[in-house]
């Protein structure tokens, strides 16, 4: 497979839920081992006083991951999430967010990763998550 950012793009399109796709996800850039997507605000995404919810956040977390493990493996490949860890350090409100998801560590079996969410418009940090993968 040949990585760019019209391939991940696509991937968003092929390989997620509806659910996912509705969310809007934009690849901004990759590298190896490392994807930034960027999260439109909305109003299904919301909570009171324009405030992003968490749930939106961990799953552009848990996507953005999965696009930086393609990004480090080269190939389009079956995995499924073991653990996804996530601390939120202060609310986003009424701004984009963007997501960089890292591959720290690829194994045989096992992939380890890190994620920072911040304000698109601010770049300040409100969320950071830590992950494993198994390999399928």
């Amino acid at each position: 497979m040949t990585t760019s950012v019209e391939s991940l793009q696509g991937l968003l399109a092929d390989w997620f839920a509806p659910w996912i796709q509705a969310m809007g996800l934009q690849v901004e850039s990759f590298s190896d081992g490392e994807v930034t997507l960027r999260l439109p605000q909305s109003d299904q995404l919301s909570r009171v006083g324009g405030m992003l919810c968490g749930q939106a956040m961990m799953s552009a977390a848990d996507t953005a991951m999965v696009l930086a493990i393609v990004t480090q493996l080269g190939v389009k490949r079956p995995m499924t999430t073991v653990q996804l860890n996530s601390s939120f350090l202060k609310p986003l409100s009424n701004q984009d967010a963007r997501i960089t998801a890292r591959v720290i560590r690829a194994g045989k079996n096992l992939v380890f990763g890190e994620i920072d969410i911040c304000g698109a418009n601010d770049g300040k940090s409100v969320c950071r998550a830590s992950t494993t993968y198994a390999l399928l």
